[in-house]
C-alpha cells in the first residue's frame, strides 16, 4: 500500500470552515540562524495577531534535510504538520507520494494569479490547483564582500572568473581568506552551479543542471567549471569542513575573511547584525550573466480538524499577503514574490536583484536554482551534489569529474 493510500484512509476532506474555529498551526521550517529566526517571526506574530495558536517546529540546517527527514518520519506515522517549509518540485513530489492540501480558493480569493510571476508560480500547484504558497525570491548568484578589506587591498568586485581569481591571488599573498565557504554539500553546490552559469552563461546553464543533456554534461566547458571550482578551493581556509553557511557570513562580516558566494539569505545575517550595505559590505552578481533564483514556499498537507484547516488557510493568506511579503523580505533579505510590493524600504542589493530578476525574465536567463532544488528532483540533484562535493574534497581530475557527472545523472534517471 502507497504512502498516499495510508495517508488518505488517515485523514479527511477539507471540509467547510466554521467561522468561529480557532486556527491552529504547527509549521516545520529550517529557518533558524539570526536572520532567519526573525523572518519567520514576523509570520508567527500576524498569525498570532489573527487570533490563530502557532506551534513552532524549527529543524535546523541550512539546506533543509534534517527538516526532511523530520517531515517524512511524522508523514509515515500518520501525523503530518500543518504547514511545511517545501520548495521546488518536491512539492509535487510530496503530491505524488501523500497527496497535498488544496488552496485554490484562498489563491483565487486574494488574486494570487494576478500578482506572482507565472514562472514562479507553476512551482505552486499541483495539477493545476494551488498547494503551497510563495514567501519571497532568494537570488543565488551573488558575490558578498568586506568592504574595508577590499578598500584596504585596492580590489573592487569581480566581472568575471579570472578577475576574481586575481583579487584572491591578492589577498592570498596578503594573509586574507580569500572566499570563506562552508564544507557542506549544498554549499558545495551552490558555488558549483555560479560556476557553471558564469562560465557556460543561461543556455548552457539551462541545457546542463536543468534539462541534463549528456553533451552538456561531459563537455568541455564542464571541464573548464571543475578547473575553476579546483582554484576556488585554494582560496578557502583549512578549517572550512562542516561549516554552516552563517559561520562563513560572519567571517566576511568580521573581517576573517574577503568574499563569500551565497544567496541573499546571507544579506539578512548581515543586517541583523546591523552592517549596512555600501558601508559595511557589498553585494555583487558572481560573474556571467542570468539570474537563479530559489524561491521559499509553504505546501499543506491534508489534515484533520477545523481548527487545523481554518490555520492552512489563514497562513496561506497571510504568507502571500503584501505587509508580510513587504516585512519578511526587508529581514530576510530575499524580495517578495508578489510584484506589487513597493521597494521603496529596501535597500540596493534588493532593488538591483528585483530590477535583474524581472529582465532576465524576458530573455530566458531567469534558472531554477539547482543547488536549492528549485530545478531538479531528489535523485538527479543528489547525484550531481555528491560528485561536486566528492571533487571539492578530493583531488579528483576535471577528466574523471565530468565523467562521473555524466554517468551519475544517468544512474539516477
Amino acid at each position: 500500500m502507497s504512502m498516499k493510500t495510508v495517508l488518505a484512509a488517515s485523514t479527511a476532506m477539507m471540509l467547510a470552515v466554521p467561522a468561529m474555529a480557532e486556527p491552529t498551526a504547527e509549521v516545520l521550517h529550517w529557518w533558524t540562524s539570526g536572520g532567519e529566526a526573525k523572518s519567520v517571526a514576523v509570520l508567527q506574530d500576524q498569525f498570532k495577531a489573527e487570533g490563530g495558536t502557532w506551534t513552532d517546529m524549527p529543524v535546523a540546517g541550512g539546506g533543509g534535510d534534517a527538516a526532511m527527514t523530520a517531515l517524512r518520519a511524522r508523514v509515515l506515522a500518520g501525523n503530518a504538520p500543518t504547514a511545511v517549509q517545501l520548495k521546488g518540485p518536491a512539492i509535487q513530489e510530496w503530491y505524488e507520494e501523500t497527496g497535498l492540501a488544496d488552496i485554490s480558493a484562498v489563491a483565487e480569493e486574494n488574486g494570487w494569479a494576478d500578482v506572482l510571476p507565472e514562472q514562479l508560480a507553476a512551482h505552486m500547484k499541483c495539477e493545476d490547483q494551488w498547494c503551497a504558497a510563495p514567501v519571497n525570491v532568494h537570488r543565488v548568484n551573488w558575490i558578498w564582500g568586506n568592504k574595508k578589506i577590499l578598500d584596504d587591498n585596492g580590489i573592487t568586485m569581480p566581472a568575471t572568473w579570472e578577475e576574481f581569481n586575481a583579487a584572491a591571488e591578492k589577498l592570498k599573498a596578503a594573509g586574507i581568506t580569500p572566499l570563506a565557504h562552508g564544507g557542506q554539500n549544498w554549499q558545495d553546490a551552490t558555488v558549483f552551479e555560479t560556476v557553471v552559469l558564469g562560465l557556460g552563461g543561461p543556455e548552457f546553464y539551462q541545457k546542463a543542471l536543468v534539462d541534463l543533456d549528456p553533451e552538456a554534461l561531459k563537455s568541455d566547458t564542464m571541464k573548464q567549471v571543475f578547473d575553476e571550482l579546483r582554484t576556488l578551493r585554494g582560496y578557502v581556509d583549512d578549517n572550512f569542513s562542516g561549516r554552516d553557511w552563517n559561520l562563513a557570513t560572519a567571517m566576511v562580516m568580521n573581517g576573517e575573511a574577503a568574499f563569500q558566494i551565497m544567496g541573499d539569505w546571507a544579506k539578512g545575517e548581515f543586517l541583523a547584525a546591523g552592517k549596512q550595505p555600501g558601508v559595511d559590505f557589498v553585494c555583487w552578481p558572481t560573474p556571467g550573466n542570468g539570474f537563479l533564483y530559489n524561491v521559499d514556499s509553504f505546501a499543506f498537507f491534508e489534515v484533520e480538524g477545523d481548527d487545523k484547516q481554518q490555520g492552512q488557510q489563514l497562513l496561506a493568506k497571510l504568507i502571500v499577503g503584501p505587509e508580510f511579503q513587504k516585512t519578511f523580505n526587508l529581514n530576510k533579505g530575499s524580495i517578495p514574490a508578489r510584484t506589487d510590493v513597493a521597494l521603496d524600504e529596501f535597500d540596493d542589493c534588493a532593488k538591483q536583484s528585483s530590477a535583474d530578476m524581472n529582465a532576465d525574465a524576458g530573455d530566458g536567463s531567469l534558472l531554477p536554482s539547482y543547488a536549492h532544488g528549485m530545478a531538479l528532483r531528489g535523485a538527479q540533484a543528489g547525484a550531481i551534489t555528491d560528485v561536486v562535493t566528492a571533487f571539492f574534497n578530493s583531488d579528483m581530475s576535471s577528466d574523471d569529474a565530468v565523467q562521473q557527472l555524466a554517468d551519475a545523472v544517468a544512474n539516477s534517471m
